[in-house]
């Protein structure tokens, strides 16, 4: 038996992960050549299902939940798969509001790995396969891919979008998508396809994905021209506009109203019916894990998944919005993120920093983060680990205190699975 095959006698889901991470040279490997191949092999037809896809810079995860929530709202089933997972790999597929089960997902590896033969898949190339092969079996009316990287090359692209979806442009992953917003939009953008729905939600749409769009045809519906909000801060009611709708004095979401905004002209797209007694509903049951999510509320401990600058400018607004004392931010960040340009969006809303290593390869470590708030002039604690630094901050903090945990899903990972 040679060493391909061996592997489809893999008994457990942590067995296959483990495999998986060992069989491509590289993390990321961007295009798709590899998996359409692999595609063609297994036959995948996802013609039962009306396909969703979301790309950007942040947004994405909400964004997903809201369509999610209020699709399944109308009686709808609808599979979605998203990355990265915070606690359990299973994350990465929920259908119907139900994480996939192991045996599904093994499933899945055992056919891929006996069609892929020669071709070599990243993980993320086999695991997009595998929610593939699941909604194929499960053929739900709806099926919602979260873009994990840029969009044009990403894995879930090989998949035609029935509407496409980008929810914000900023910078992030320049060595992958390039070092301008003008440059980012353009990978974004390629999820688009001709005569179907493009929904932007960004405010200062690049002219790279304008242009995209009107070459291909798109049927292209963009915030401030083909619906609007309107609202006077966070904790405020606020409005949802479009030609044909029009939704007055909507409860504050959990969530960003910009991404539950751009989720409106989704629905609206489909051919959802809209009305405020419904949407306030799907705002009420709209939570998403990792994204300002409260987990203990003396002191306030939140915990935030955002790792750019423009995950920071939110965040920044959420605290100011939602404090009442100090605020104590935990930060760990992976190497690659631009860090110093993250943290700076932070200065003005912390008053105690701790800061931590992340302990994985792609990890920074504490001292290049202090060293970032020691040239801007701000003392910090430095730890070895995220978990050392929570329970410091927890017993600096008083009731009426924040305590505020973010920088990467990994940092979110670490808290989640020791503390909560």
């Amino acid at each position: 038996m040679n060493q391909q095959n061996s592997h489809l006698k893999l008994a457990s889901l942590d067995e296959w992960l483990f495999y998986l991470e060992s069989i491509h040279p590289t993390e990321i490997d961007m295009g798709l050549t590899r998996i359409r191949e692999v595609v063609q092999r297994l036959d995948i037809s996802l013609n039962a299902s009306k396909v969703i896809t979301v790309a950007g810079t942040n947004g994405k995860g909400t964004t997903c939940a809201f369509i999610e929530n209020a699709l399944q709202s109308e009686g709808h089933s609808v599979a979605v798969y998203s990355s990265p997972h915070i606690e359990k790999f299973n994350e990465r597929l929920r259908i119907n509001k139900e994480l996939v089960d192991d045996k599904r997902l093994i499933a899945a590896f055992s056919r891929i790995e006996q069609t892929r033969q020669e071709i070599s898949l990243t993980y993320y190339e086999y695991t997009t396969l595998a929610a593939l092969l699941v909604a194929e079996k499960v053929k739900p009316d709806y099926l919602i891919l979260e873009v994990g990287l840029g969009g044009r090359l990403d894995a879930t692209n090989i998949i035609d979008a029935d509407v496409a979806v980008i929810t914000s442009i900023d910078i992030d992953h320049q060595a992958f998508l390039g070092n301008t917003r003008e440059a980012i939009g353009y990978e974004k953008a390629g999820i688009a396809r001709a005569n179907t729905p493009l929904i932007i939600g960004d405010l200062d749409i690049p002219q790279s994905v304008l242009n995209y769009s009107v070459d291909l045809g798109c049927i292209t519906k963009i915030r401030n021209k083909d619906f609007h909000l309107s609202s006077k801060g966070l904790a405020s009611a606020w409005s949802w506009q479009a030609d044909d709708a029009l939704l007055t004095n909507l409860p504050a979401p959990f969530i960003p109203r910009d991404n539950v905004a751009t989720a409106l002209m989704v629905l609206n797209v489909l051919g959802i019916t809209l009305s405020e007694e419904k949407v306030a509903h799907w705002i009420d049951k709209t939570k998403l894990e990792g994204r300002t999510e409260i987990v203990k509320s003396e002191p306030l401990v939140v915990l935030d998944v955002g790792h750019n600058p423009h995950a920071a400018r939110y965040l920044n607004k959420f605290v100011k919005a939602n404090r009442n004392g100090k605020v104590h931010a935990i930060t760990a960040m992976l190497d690659d993120k631009d860090i110093q340009g993250t943290l700076a969006e932070m200065f003005d809303c912390v008053d105690f920093w701790y800061v931590s290593s992340l302990s994985i390869p792609r990890g920074a470590k504490q001292q290049k983060l202090s060293q970032i708030l020691k040239d801007a002039n701000i003392d910090c604690n430095s730890f070895d680990n995220v978990v050392d630094a929570y329970r410091i901050a927890l017993a600096n903090a008083n009731n009426n205190d924040m305590i505020l945990i973010f920088g990467s899903f990994f940092t979110v990972a670490k808290i989640k699975k020791s503390e909560f």
